[in-house]
């Protein structure tokens, strides 16, 4: 009885030492029309990253930032495993899977001015992998290391290609001191895998702490892409979004300010491109991490 091999193009958690190696597909998978011009879309691809100024109205923003407190205070929803606590405090850091908590969000994120782009993208119809809000609270809202989303998702998720993207729509101004996010422009076209196994139950202290090893490049490789890619922020008013693919190198400072830097975070994924059983991981991460019920 022959058994099939299921073939891995980004092996990652390895043992020893981590080799990059080219992105072996696309960052946009179609150049047919949609809401992004083709200058747009030649400079997402090229830097794995686009702002979209005045995504949302002011009205808009004050309703959602309306609903962002609302969450964040439901004693109910604190409780649960969607709620992830910053690591010092008892403040809220995010929020997961806002689309089941909240219709508000909810008529956003299935929004066609959102799932348009997404396709058009993509080149296939889409679904929302992940999704989330970040409170980034003034004196102590904590750093997110760098990273690439898509050796997470591959690793812990099951995500077999980076044909996936994010979006992080501003709540509060994005001003540069205050933990905007901060970006390694076409880092997106190389895949680094991270050194060292997966533990168990590994998301309730990756989505916590302050620094992680596994799952992070090693300091030699991020130094290596800040010297050949530089490094930018990305700053602007409330409102404004920026879209990044899921391979990009990408983190935060912390917050020492008086100013909150709180954002709603979507991740859209091709419905070719759906969740397998992880590539580096015991099992599957929750739910509301990695979505497997789009369908359903």
């Amino acid at each position: 009885m022959s058994t099939t091999v299921r073939r891995d193009l980004y092996p990652t958690r390895v043992t020893g030492e981590a080799v990059p190696q080219p992105r072996v597909d696309p960052t946009v998978w179609g150049q047919g029309p949609g809401p992004l011009s083709q200058e747009q879309l030649a400079a997402y691809d090229a830097g794995g990253y686009l702002v979209l100024d005045g995504l949302l109205t002011p009205d808009e923003v004050e309703t959602y930032r309306a609903e962002l407190q609302r969450l964040g205070q439901d004693p109910v929803l604190r409780a649960s495993e969607r709620v992830v606590m910053e690591p010092d405090s008892d403040r809220v850091r995010s929020v997961f899977e806002v689309e089941k908590v909240s219709e508000v969000f909810a008529k956003l994120l299935f929004s066609s001015r959102l799932t348009d782009i997404a396709r058009q993208v993509l080149d296939s119809d889409v679904y929302i992998h992940q999704s989330r809000v970040n409170y980034k609270p003034g004196f102590g809202g904590a750093e997110f290391d760098w990273h690439s989303d898509f050796e997470t998702w591959h690793a812990e998720d099951g995500m077999p290609r980076p044909r996936a993207f994010s979006v992080s729509i501003a709540l509060s101004e994005n001003h540069p001191f205050n933990g905007p996010l901060l970006v390694m422009p076409g880092t997106h076209k190389t895949f680094i895998p991270s050194v060292g196994e997966t533990p168990p139950e590994f998301h309730k202290e990756s989505l916590r702490v302050h620094r992680i090893t596994v799952g992070s490049p090693g300091q030699e490789h991020l130094t290596r892409m800040a010297e050949q890619h530089g490094i930018e922020q990305i700053t602007g008013p409330a409102g404004s979004a920026v879209m990044f693919d899921s391979n990009l190198l990408h983190g935060s400072n912390g917050n020492i300010t008086p100013f909150p830097r709180s954002n709603i975070f979507i991740v859209y994924n091709s419905v070719e491109n759906t969740l397998e059983e992880p590539f580096a991981a015991p099992k599957p991460r929750p739910q509301h991490l990695g979505n497997r019920e789009f369908g359903r």
